[in-house]
């Protein structure tokens, strides 16, 4: 199958006064109210106007719509949201944005062509987000773009360090949705619970890359008999166990909403599964490599398959996936981690961790937990939608009449090859190329403006 250019257009243009839209004869998903129905879908000013029997809306004149989109045997679902994104902007002092991996643009970009209308921007870029005018770069950056809603997390450290509290206060005041050190842990424990508590205050989440860095230490990949195989050190599970410990412990202690980043092992969902059922305010997120993959992948020593945490054996992969079907695990996130070719080519051992995700993530889920009948369509689209817009509070991720019209139609048959080729992000460093899939993105609609359309 040849796949065509993909449209795109910017939000921003035309807010404000944009045209009537309808979306016609779908399968209107909107887990949040439990509706799931065949209906029509007008769009007004840049939101729901009205979810109306199908047939009931038609183009201009007589009709309540300037343009349709037909629907049918599509899913209109509300816009997907990533809690789990990096982007690689701010640059660092003298370095040209064309020599970054990833720009906010460019990362919108592959958002929407994923379904993403909403994405969190990790603090981990150089420098780091760790103050509010670098916030505030990221949010006017992300409003110049245009497209997705870019919503930048601020690191809980200066310079994501670990020996300091960042100014969270003020870094919430310019727009950080979130704080994450994401990337290392902070491993001050005095440190983390005065973090945790400021973060309390503010009413803001933590965001936990759960890591004993110690215990982690020059680790390539998952310890055992493969690390041995290959002669690298491998990273044990009790880095990440015993790290998921401790912020379920401190989220009971301060009371400040922690949410566990890329679960990737059996014991790390045991700890979550714990706390959330002892009444922690403790949330979790999945990512579609740590579902689809497992470390043999590494056997070939390709880089592509570095992450962190590292791919797990199958019974890890299991356990992750049993999380999200009985809710443990109540949000799926990309962990998108652009990088350069150049920088993916330098071996296993030397190379940097990170797979992007963004435009990929929707059919490796289909193919992970809705093919094999682990999660119904309603039930991921929960997970992408209503579980990450809780554990950031927002007013997204549902189609009420009068909610801001965030919007992805999804063709759940479609079906397709992963070639991260013709991919809207700059990086290639995908880990499902060449994979035969089903089910995409047929549009993407942000503040009720198209700015993303399958043209294959």
């Amino acid at each position: 199958m040849t796949r065509l250019r993909p449209s795109f257009a910017k939000a921003s243009e035309g807010y404000g006064g944009q045209a009537r839209l309808a979306l016609t004869g779908g399968r209107i998903l909107d887990p949040a109210s439990g509706r799931d129905e065949t209906a029509d879908l007008l769009i007004e000013n840049g939101r729901i106007a009205r979810i109306a029997p199908p047939g009931s809306l038609g183009p201009a004149p007589g009709g309540q719509a300037d343009r349709t989109l037909d629907c049918r045997g599509k899913i209109v679902a509300p816009g997907f949201i990533d809690l789990h994104v990096h982007l690689r902007e701010p640059p660092e002092a003298g370095h040209d944005l064309a020599a970054l991996a990833e720009t906010i643009a460019t990362g919108a970009a592959a958002a929407v062509a994923g379904g993403f209308t909403t994405i969190c921007a990790m603090p981990n870029t150089d420098p780091p987000l760790d103050s509010a005018e670098r916030v505030a770069y990221c949010v006017a950056r992300g409003r110049e773009a245009g497209l997705a809603h870019v919503l930048p997390v601020g690191a809980m450290t200066r310079g994501r360090a670990g020996r300091e509290p960042a100014d969270l206060a003020a870094m919430r005041k310019a727009g950080a949705a979130a704080f994450s050190d994401d990337g290392a842990d902070v491993a001050d424990e005095g440190v983390f619970r005065k973090v945790l508590e400021r973060a309390a205050k503010i009413g803001a989440v933590a965001i936990c890359h759960c890591e004993d860095a110690a215990l982690a230490a020059g680790g390539v990949l998952q310890d055992g008999p493969l690390a041995l195989a290959l002669g690298l050190p491998g990273i044990p599970n009790e880095a990440e166990e015993s790290a998921v410990e401790r912020a379920c412990r401190l989220a009971t202690d301060t009371g400040c909403r922690v949410h566990i980043a890329h679960v990737s092992t059996a014991g790390a969902v045991e700890s979550v599964r714990r706390a959330r059922s002892a009444g922690a305010p403790v949330t979790a997120e999945a990512t579609p490599h740590h579902l689809a993959l497992t470390h043999d992948a590494l056997r070939g020593r390709d880089s592509v398959f570095k992450v962190n945490p590292p791919l797990r054996c199958g019974h890890d992969a299991e356990a992750v996936v049993e999380a999200v079907r009985d809710g443990t695990i109540d949000a799926l996130a990309t962990d998108h981690a652009p990088h350069t070719a150049a920088a993916k080519a330098k071996g296993l051992a030397e190379a940097p961790f990170g797979v992007i995700g963004l435009e990929a993530a929707l059919p490796i889920y289909v193919h992970t937990l809705v093919e094999p009948g682990v999660l119904s369509w309603a039930q991921l689209v929960e997970r992408l939608t209503v579980g990450p817009a809780r554990v950031l509070g927002l007013e997204a991720g549902h189609l009420r009449v009068g909610a801001a019209a965030d919007v992805t139609v999804i063709d759940p048959e479609a079906p397709w090859t992963i070639d991260p080729e013709r991919f809207a992000s700059r990086a290639r460093n995908c880990p499902f190329a060449e994979w035969p899939v089903r089910g995409r993105v047929k549009w993407t609609i942000v503040a009720g403006r198209v700015v993303y359309e399958d043209c294959s």
